[in-house]
């Protein structure tokens, strides 16, 4: 039985119920909310581990909770809940800082494993790196945050840490998305679309940019037709660059 706390955020109540059943059966303490204004006041409580997020919601719309929970709480995991034809807005939550999604109509068992893969990753998942150095900037893996040496910070969410953790403990090859899904992810790759992968990327390259304006070493390399590797200046804590 699970312990997490899990806010749904859904103003269509026959969905919201059966999430919350689901979820509650399934040991979850759960709260709702019908709109996005109580919706981002349940999801910035004390105690809350995961968020469910409608998008089209009443009062404030879900893109506008997640960016405002980005704001205040940059590394609470968000699961969107979307429509198949809202795919410009699924690409939205994801540059946002969402963990994942799910398409609407989905099946109590997908939507599970799910969220546990996401909290297997946010409630004491282990790093494989607990620090990196790129360029200027310290990278604590397990604080999640970014120490550049204008003495500016960054922040990182749980899903970008441990990608990045990954990348750099295997920093000699190129890894795949399917790779980062199985074993950041923690769910089998097969029929799954891989551009969640491409928009935590994204940002994440987008984080790890000097905000000085200085020059910054490629973090992450694209590799054709493979996914993802540490770029040369992406190195653990301790050890020396390619370069060096």
């Amino acid at each position: 039985m699970h312990s997490a706390r899990i806010v749904v955020v859904e103003d269509e109540q026959p969905i919201r119920r059966g999430i919350r059943d689901a979820l509650c059966a399934s040991g979850y303490e759960v709260a709702e909310a019908g709109d996005g204004d109580k919706g981002l006041t349940e999801a910035v409580r004390a105690g809350v581990d995961l968020v469910l997020l409608d998008l089209l919601l009443p009062r404030r719309d879900g893109l506008e909770v997640l960016r405002e929970l980005r704001r205040v709480r940059s590394t609470l995991p968000v699961i969107i809940l979307t429509a198949r034809g809202t795919e410009d807005d699924r690409v939205r939550g994801l540059k946002m800082g969402a963990d994942d999604y799910v398409v609407k109509p989905f099946s109590a068992r997908e939507l599970l494993a799910r969220v546990e893969a996401v909290l297997r990753r946010s409630l004491g998942r282990p790093a494989d790196v607990q620090g990196a150095r790129l360029g200027r900037a310290v990278i604590d893996l397990e604080r999640r945050e970014i120490c550049w040496s204008s003495r500016e910070r960054g922040e990182l969410s749980e899903t970008e840490s441990a990608i990045l953790s990954f990348l750099v403990a295997h920093r000699k090859r190129a890894v795949s998305r399917e790779e980062l899904l199985t074993r950041v992810w923690g769910i089998e790759p097969q029929g799954l679309e891989t551009r969640t992968i491409d928009m935590h990327i994204a940002r994440l390259r987008t984080k790890l940019r000097d905000p000085s304006g200085l020059e910054t070493p490629d973090a992450i390399l694209t590799v054709r037709a493979h996914g993802y590797m540490a770029g040369p200046e992406l190195v653990p804590l301790g050890q020396s660059t390619d370069n060096e």
